[in-house]
């Protein structure tokens, strides 16, 4: 069964350059603090001291302010970021739906985008070939998939990404903001098929500023603030806590 530990994982990001910090911090997107070290190099703390143990059954909630370290959080998990300090011990596949349009390519089309895409979330060139009929009918997107992508609509290329990566297979899913993807005839489509990846999976972790979303699919909930956690367990107690520091 699957299982995510961290113990005292923490996450620095030094900003070598001090100037226009503000904009900086901004554009890395991690949250946290900021300090100085002891050659006044600055430091953004985007994870502080994370003590996790999340199991089979787990649906978890990322609940904090913009720049509590979410996002953060959920790349650790997904190792496109490595802790500075601890430890991170994961049993079980990870399937990260963290940035849809990573991995498309405007001048491919969009059956090319489904095989490189699925490649990059993991899939073998044979489970690709299994599953690309399925994936081009949930896009919706017809004669539009021998297109290049770069004739696509905002909307269009969202259904595709989308459709590729709902087509994984889940063990331990990652979610940030998803649901909030997509044009509105597309909406309730998506919304029904992660329905079906949540109950698939061993492990769920979803961010989301929805409380709604947090409520109704989530058992457990964390709350972070500036990249320390503050709370970890029942969801309706982290989302009360949480009101409580707005």
């Amino acid at each position: 069964m699957a299982e995510i530990n961290l113990r005292a994982v923490s996450v620095e990001f030094p900003v070598y350059n001090g100037r226009n910090l503000k904009q900086r911090v901004l554009q890395m997107a991690t949250g946290g603090s900021i300090t100085k070290d002891h050659r006044q190099k600055i430091i953004v703390q985007a994870l502080q001291d994370i003590n996790l143990h999340i199991q089979h059954g787990d649906r978890v909630g990322l609940i904090g302010h913009n720049g509590s370290g979410k996002s953060t959080l959920l790349r650790v998990l997904a190792r496109i970021y490595e802790p500075t300090h601890g430890d991170l011990l994961i049993d079980g596949h990870i399937s990260p739906m963290l940035d849809l349009m990573h991995g498309i390519e405007a001048e491919f089309s969009g059956y090319d985008n489904i095989v490189i895409r699925g490649i990059l979330l993991g899939l073998t060139r044979r489970e690709i070939n299994q599953r690309i009929q399925e994936i081009a009918e949930f896009t919706g997107l017809g004669d539009y998939l021998d297109m290049p992508v770069r004739t696509y609509s905002a909307g269009m290329k969202v259904r595709l990404a989308f459709a590729v990566s709902a087509s994984i297979t889940p063990e331990i899913l990652l979610i940030d903001e998803v649901f909030a993807a997509g044009d509105a005839n597309f909406i309730q489509k998506a919304r029904e098929k992660m329905e079906s990846l949540l109950k698939e999976s061993s492990i769920v972790v979803l961010a989301s500023h929805s409380n709604e979303l947090i409520k109704e699919f989530c058992n457990k909930a964390i709350l972070l603030d500036q990249g320390s956690l503050k709370y970890f367990g029942d969801t309706q107690t982290a989302l009360e806590l949480y009101y409580q520091r707005k």
